[in-house]
C-alpha cells in the first residue's frame, strides 16, 4: 500500500512539474484594452467660428496670396539695370594660317573688352517704387474687404445654424408633447369617449410633427455643412455644434452715427481712396518714363601692341516718341479712380440706409411677438389642450389652436433670427463689428 502511495505521489510531483515549466514557457497575457468614449463634439462659438474662418478659409487665403505677389512686385520695381559687358576679337589670319603666332598677336591682332551701364533720368526706379508700394497699399485694403465679406457670411450661415438647431428642438418637443395626445386620444377611442374618425384626425395630425422633425434635421444638416465650408473642411470636426442661441439685443445707434462710421471702417472705401492715390503715382511714372536714358561705356582696346581705351555715350533723341500716350492714359486713369472712390462713397451711404432700415423693420417684428403674441399663442393651446383632453373642447379646436402655436412660435424664431441677421447686416455695411 505504501508503494503504491509513493508511486502515486511521484507521478503527481512529475505532472504539477511539467505544468509549471508550461505556465512558465506561457507568455504572460495582454492588459485588457481601454474602452475609448466617443469623441465629444465641439462647440463653436460665434467669434471663434470668425476666427477659424479667417485663418483657414481657402478663399481668403487666395485673397491673401495677392499681397505676397503686390509685394514681390516693388522687389521687381527698386532693381536697377544690369550693366553690360562686351568684348571682341579682330585682324585673325584665318586664310594665312601660317602667319598666326604669338608675335602676330601681339602686334597685329585687336582685341577689345568693353563695359556700359545705363543711367536712368528722371527717377524712374523711385517713382516704379513708389508705384508698386501704392498698388500694394490697395491690395491690402481689398484684402480686409474681402475678410469683412467672409465675417459677414459666416455670421449668417452661424445664424442659420442656431436656426435650424432651435427649430429641431422645438420641433422634437412638439412631437413628445402630440405623442402624448395620440396616447390619452387612443386610450378615450378604446374606452368610447371617441369616435374613430376623429381619432384617425389625431394620428393624422401626428404625421405633420414627424415631418417637422425631419425637415428641422435635415436643414441643421445642412446649415452645418456650408458653415464649415466657410471655417475650412479641417479646421472643425465632423461632430461639431454651434454654441449659441437666438436672442435679442437692442441697437440704439441712429442713421447718421452709422453712417459717419461707415465712411470711417469700410475698407472698400478705403481701397477706392487709395486706388487714387495709386493712378496719380502711375501718372508720375509714365512722365518719368518720357525721360530719354543715358547709356554709357568704356571699352579697352590692344591693337599693334598698343593699348587704349575709349568712353562712349548715347541718348535717344525725343522728337517723336515722348511716352505721350501713356502720360494721357495714366491721367485719365486717376479721373476714373476718383470716379469710383465717389461711387464707393454713395454704395456705403446706401448700404448703411438699407442695413439700417432693414434692422427697424426686424426689432419692430421683435416687438410684436414679445408684446404678448408669443405668449397668447401659448396660452390659447395650453387652454385648448387642457378642454380637450378633459372633453371641454371640440377635436377641431384642438387642432387649430395646435396648429397656430406651432406656427406662431417657428414665425418668432425666424423673427429672432431675422433680426440678428439684420444686425450682422449692419456690421457688414459699417465695415467692423463695434456698433456704437
Amino acid at each position: 500500500m505504501k508503494k503504491y502511495f509513493a508511486l502515486a505521489t511521484a507521478f503527481l510531483a512529475f505532472n504539477a512539474g511539467a505544468f509549471a515549466q508550461q505556465a512558465a514557457q506561457k507568455p504572460p497575457a495582454a492588459p485588457p484594452v481601454p474602452v475609448t468614449p466617443a469623441t465629444a463634439p465641439a462647440h463653436i462659438t460665434l467669434e471663434e467660428a470668425i476666427r477659424l474662418a479667417l485663418q483657414h478659409n481657402h478663399a481668403l487665403q487666395a485673397v491673401r496670396s495677392t499681397i505676397l505677389i503686390s509685394q514681390a512686385d516693388e522687389i521687381t520695381a527698386n532693381l536697377r539695370p544690369n550693366p553690360t559687358i562686351n568684348w571682341d576679337s579682330q585682324f585673325f589670319p584665318l586664310f594665312h594660317p601660317d602667319q598666326f603666332n604669338s608675335d602676330y598677336l601681339e602686334n597685329q591682332a585687336q582685341f577689345d573688352l568693353g563695359i556700359g551701364y545705363l543711367f536712368e533720368r528722371g527717377k524712374k526706379r523711385q517713382h516704379r517704387l513708389q508705384a508698386a508700394r501704392d498698388q500694394t497699399a490697395v491690395v491690402r485694403s481689398q484684402e480686409t474687404d474681402s475678410e469683412r465679406q467672409l465675417t459677414f457670411n459666416v455670421s449668417q450661415q452661424f445664424i442659420a445654424a442656431i436656426l435650424a438647431e432651435s427649430t429641431l428642438a422645438f420641433a422634437q418637443q412638439d412631437l413628445d408633447s402630440f405623442q402624448q395626445t395620440v396616447t390619452i386620444s387612443e386610450e378615450r377611442f378604446k374606452v368610447g369617449d371617441m369616435s374613430e374618425g376623429d381619432f384617425l384626425k389625431i394620428k393624422l395630425q401626428l404625421l405633420q410633427f414627424q415631418t417637422d422633425v425631419s425637415a428641422a434635421q435635415l436643414a441643421k444638416v445642412q446649415a452645418l455643412a456650408a458653415l464649415r465650408q466657410l471655417l475650412g473642411f479641417d479646421s472643425v470636426p465632423d461632430n461639431y455644434v454651434c454654441d449659441g442661441e437666438l436672442k435679442y439685443e437692442t441697437v440704439r445707434a441712429g442713421l447718421d452715427d452709422f453712417k459717419a462710421l461707415a465712411l470711417r471702417s469700410r475698407p472698400d472705401l478705403t481701397a477706392s481712396i487709395l486706388g487714387i492715390t495709386a493712378a496719380r503715382s502711375q501718372e508720375a511714372l509714365a512722365e518719368a518714363n518720357g525721360k530719354r536714358d543715358l547709356g554709357t561705356s568704356f571699352n579697352y582696346t590692344h591693337t599693334a601692341g598698343t593699348s587704349s581705351g575709349a568712353f562712349f555715350f548715347n541718348i535717344e533723341l525725343p522728337i517723336f516718341d515722348r511716352n505721350q500716350g501713356n502720360i494721357a492714359h495714366a491721367r485719365y486713369a486717376v479721373t476714373q479712380a476718383q470716379e469710383q472712390a465717389s461711387e464707393a462713397s454713395e454704395q456705403v451711404l446706401t448700404d448703411v440706409t438699407d442695413a439700417y432700415e432693414n434692422l427697424r423693420t426686424n426689432d419692430k417684428i421683435i416687438q410684436l411677438y414679445e408684446g404678448g403674441y408669443v405668449e397668447q399663442a401659448k396660452q390659447s393651446r395650453d387652454i385648448s389642450e387642457y378642454a380637450y383632453k378633459r372633453g371641454a373642447a371640440s377635436l377641431l379646436d384642438f387642432l387649430d389652436a395646435e396648429r397656430t402655436y406651432r406656427s406662431n412660435q417657428l414665425a418668432y424664431r425666424q423673427a429672432l433670427a431675422g433680426y440678428m441677421s439684420a444686425v450682422e447686416q449692419m456690421r457688414q455695411a459699417v465695415g467692423t463689428r463695434n456698433l456704437p
